[in-house]
């Protein structure tokens, strides 16, 4: 099973996504945004993704600094609290399929979480390559 955590105005998320289904998973989408999230669940996910809430903090096109959140000193149970009422706050997306939990930034980065991989070549809705036309990882996304 894969879950992604998406929210369909972000191309990295809608890239994503792609990603999954050309690969040939049918995930279950979690639409953040409107279903919000429980605190459980957030703490549950970071733990999994080995982030800590700073990590996670979306800072561009959110209301992070608005709300004084990228001062160093907000503690994570704040930030938590803040992700809980604008749940916008979440960076996205976050994968979880059985081999782990990952917040997916470069898209290609869901390809670690993933046994199967569309087959190449493959490009992002931009038109960036990512995948060669045997499939493999194209070396200037050789960190995802």
């Amino acid at each position: 099973m894969i879950v992604i955590h998406h929210n369909p105005d972000c191309g990295t998320s809608r890239n994503v996504l792609q990603i999954i289904k050309d690969a040939g998973y049918s995930p279950i989408v979690v639409d953040y945004l409107h279903e919000g999230w429980s605190k459980p669940q957030l703490l549950a996910l970071f733990a999994a993704a080995d982030l800590t809430p700073r990590q996670a903090l979306r800072v561009t096109k959110s209301p992070a600094e608005a709300l004084g959140l990228l001062d160093e000193n907000v503690g994570d149970d704040e930030l938590v609290s803040a992700m809980l009422k604008h749940p916008i706050l979440v960076n996205r997306p976050i994968v979880c399929t059985p081999k782990g939990v990952k917040l997916c930034r470069p898209s290609e980065a869901v390809l670690t979480l993933l046994d199967e991989w569309p087959p190449g070549p493959y490009f992002k809705e931009d038109g960036e390559q990512i995948l060669d036309s045997e499939g493999n990882l194209m070396k200037h996304n050789a960190n995802g």
